[in-house]
């Protein structure tokens, strides 16, 4: 255990330029601060923290020069200063204490740290709450734990925040255990603190006063000193308590932002994109308003870091929540797995007995490999294809991924992938040498395949089984015989589409087998598990090429995968979401039809989208987004469905979406120049198939 103090000063004061550093009694103010401060017996290091702004070099020569620490950090951002102080000390506790408060009690110092620790309290400070306090202006202690601090530095965004380190940790959604500690003796509203002259004119009145006969003295002589001679704190009782916090609160209103939008603003500056996924991006739906963060998430139910509850009528993960968030039997069954241990030397044998189940449910496939995203079991299934075949080309019908085989496809131009969901994606990157090896096609397009076919000579075909709209009669069984005969490996990606309508692949419902399918999303409902099966023929060739990965074996996926098959089965999940999915579709209808609003249907029932047959229809997606975030839902024009949707909800949310149709079915009508938006267009991203 390692308890520090750390005083935070500097020199840039807007009210009392270099106050710290002002002569008391032929003294620095910080001086005596320290002195006071290092009095206290139950610390294991004391610490000046100040900016690396140039300002403040001669305080912290001085501060070195009487052989005090020093620590230099940000200038305006003071919990980051304090964090990274805390860091590099190895601190378990830190005892806060701010730079103009040289009067400061070290027995107070001892009384407040044997309260922290006879609590275990996260946070504990004796001004916190302004209605209960017993110690003037400028006896201002508080401690907290070194895991607070850094919860604090990570979610903190507004500048009351950053400026006074501690205002996070007093949110009720910071879930800290914290408490405003009460002395037992009740102060005078004294003002002791040092932010003007007319402070420093009472402060120095005490020193000079009192120093002289004890330099030690305590908060009993200050208090007994004020009393005796009330004509001293009459020199600056009109001076108001906390007037710096006040006016970061003034900063914090015109900051305007969200707590999820200020920390996307800091994401964007270090990392690139701002995030791992597109679709998850704000800009994809309501650029300046969107939560962007998520601190919890239950049922179909999201809460953001400010504490607001929404309900997801929107993308649920991407779809890989279809049984909801938190699904209780697959955690504990995590957790198990977790508290028995993730990893080893050795393998774990859920993957075994997820490979049977899923075969078990796809009696065509014989052998099942493993994976934790999408993209990668679609990478796997090309390389083994190209193995089993000796072939390289490869014709795509779909959405499959971000490695280099599927953006090779638009080494050739830009637009070759604009019917397959992301219009202008950059081939930057991507091997040139890939040129010419992945030919697209239109979903029910066969004779777009069978030109492909007799130009190229063909290791796979790669598409999904459905999407944006079902198959024509006899596309798939034409796709199916074509690649038979021309001994082309077919491949359906079911990572999105895989247990929506039955128990396993859609493929199922059409009863037409491919030679090897990938699943994901959905099979681990929100753990990462994608798996690839298929014939013994073929997925025998994974063993002639290089395919492996650490992490592919890790436990938890096939754990929550086993369970997610499970509650599926005991559930008939699939029957469920394709229900609701209807009717939420039908809802939309309805709505469209009350206001005249013509709308062209997405998707799966259970992934469920709808566009409007408008030229200002991103404008419409976004204000729908924007006022049904406003009455508690996360929506836009598309809603993954789970089996937490109820016909309540559902209800609630077709209730709430309709004022907002007739909104923008006047706006349609006549053209209004009432903008609509708070917030900037949304960016198109992924779009429909045609």
């Amino acid at each position: 255990m390692k308890i520090i103090i750390i005083v935070q000063a500097r020199t840039s004061s807007s009210r009392l330029p270099g106050k710290v550093l002002l002569p008391i009694l032929n003294r620095p103010l910080i001086i005596h601060l320290l002195d006071r401060v290092a009095l206290s017996n139950k610390i294991s290091k004391l610490i000046l923290a100040t900016s690396t702004d140039p300002t403040d070099d001669k305080l912290a020569k001085l501060v070195s020069d009487y052989d005090y620490n020093v620590y230099r950090g940000s200038l305006d951002d003071v919990l980051d200063r304090f964090y990274k102080c805390a860091k590099y000390e190895s601190a378990s506790d830190i005892v806060r204490i701010t730079g103009d408060c040289p009067l400061i009690d070290p027995e107070l110092i001892n009384e407040l740290i044997d309260e922290y620790f006879k609590g275990d309290w996260d946070y504990i400070g004796n001004s916190i709450n302004p209605n209960k306090l017993t110690v003037p202006d400028g006896f201002d202690i508080e401690i907290f734990k070194f895991s607070s601090l850094e919860k604090a530095n990570n979610y903190s965004l507004l500048p009351s925040e950053r400026e006074h380190v501690t205002p996070w940790m007093r949110k009720r959604s910071s879930n800290l255990r914290w408490r405003h500690y009460t002395h037992n003796f009740k102060c005078p509203d004294y003002r002791l603190t040092v932010d003007d002259e007319k402070d420093f004119k009472v402060i120095t009145n005490i020193f000079e006063n009192l120093y002289p006969l004890n330099s030690n003295f305590g908060i009993n002589e200050v208090l007994k000193f004020m009393s005796d001679n009330p004509e001293v704190s009459q020199i600056n009782i009109e001076t108001p308590r906390n007037e710096g916090y006040e006016k970061s609160l003034l900063k914090d209103k015109a900051f305007n932002r969200s707590t999820g939008q200020a920390l996307w603003s800091r994401a964007k500056k270090i990392i690139p994109g701002g995030n791992m996924l597109l679709s998850k991006r704000p800009e994809m739906f309501l650029p300046d308003y969107w939560p962007s963060y998520f601190r919890k998430a239950k049922g179909c139910k999201v809460w953001d870091l400010d504490g607001n509850e929404f309900i997801d009528m929107s993308i649920m993960g991407i779809g890989t929540n279809s049984l909801g968030y938190g699904k209780k039997e697959i955690d504990e069954a995590v957790i198990q797995t977790v508290q028995l241990g993730n990893m080893s030397t050795l393998n774990c044998p859920e993957e075994v007995w997820l490979a049977e189940k899923l075969i078990e449910l796809h009696p065509w496939a014989d052998m099942v490999r493993f994976a934790r995203t999408g993209g990668e079991a679609n990478a796997i299934a090309i390389r083994i294809a190209r193995a089993a075949t000796n072939r390289d080309s490869i014709a795509i019908c779909g959405y499959h991924g971000w490695h280099d085989w599927y953006l090779a496809t638009n080494l050739e131009g830009d637009g070759n992938l604009e019917e397959h969901l992301l219009p202008g994606l950059s081939s930057s990157g991507v091997a040139k040498g890939l040129r010419n090896s992945v030919h697209p096609f239109s979903f029910n397009r066969f004779d777009q395949l069978e030109l492909i076919v007799s130009k190229y000579d063909l290791a796979a075909v790669i598409m999904e089984v459905q999407r944006s709209e079902s198959p024509t009669k006899g596309f798939l069984s034409s796709v199916r015989e074509l690649c038979s005969k021309k001994g082309i490996v077919l491949i359906f990606d079911e990572c999105t589409s895989g247990f929506r309508e039955t128990y396993g692949g859609l493929h199922k419902k059409y009863k037409i087998n491919p030679d090897i399918a990938m699943f994901g999303k959905a099979l681990g409902n929100g753990y990462a598990i994608t798996t690839i099966i298929g014939t013994e023929e073929i997925m025998q060739y994974a063993q002639n090429s290089f395919i492996s990965s650490t992490f592919w074996t890790e436990r938890i996926g096939p754990t929550a995968a086993l369970k997610t098959l499970e509650i599926m089965k005991s559930e008939e999940s699939w029957k469920k979401i394709t229900l609701t999915g209807k009717k939420i579709k039908e809802g939309w209808e309805e709505l469209a039809q009350k206001n005249n609003l013509e709308i062209i249907h997405t998707g799966l029932n259970a992934l469920a989208g709808f566009y409007m047959k408008s030229e200002n229809f991103l404008k419409y997606k976004t204000y729908i987004t924007q006022e049904m975030l406003k009455k508690g839902f996360l929506a836009s024009n598309t809603c993954y469905v789970c089996t937490e949707h109820t016909e309540e909800l559902v209800d609630m949310y077709l209730e709430a979406l309709d004022p907002i149709f007739a909104t923008i079915a006047t706006y349609e009508a006549t053209k209004s120049n009432d903008p609509l938006l708070d917030s900037s267009i949304c960016h198109s991203g992924f779009k429909r198939l045609n």
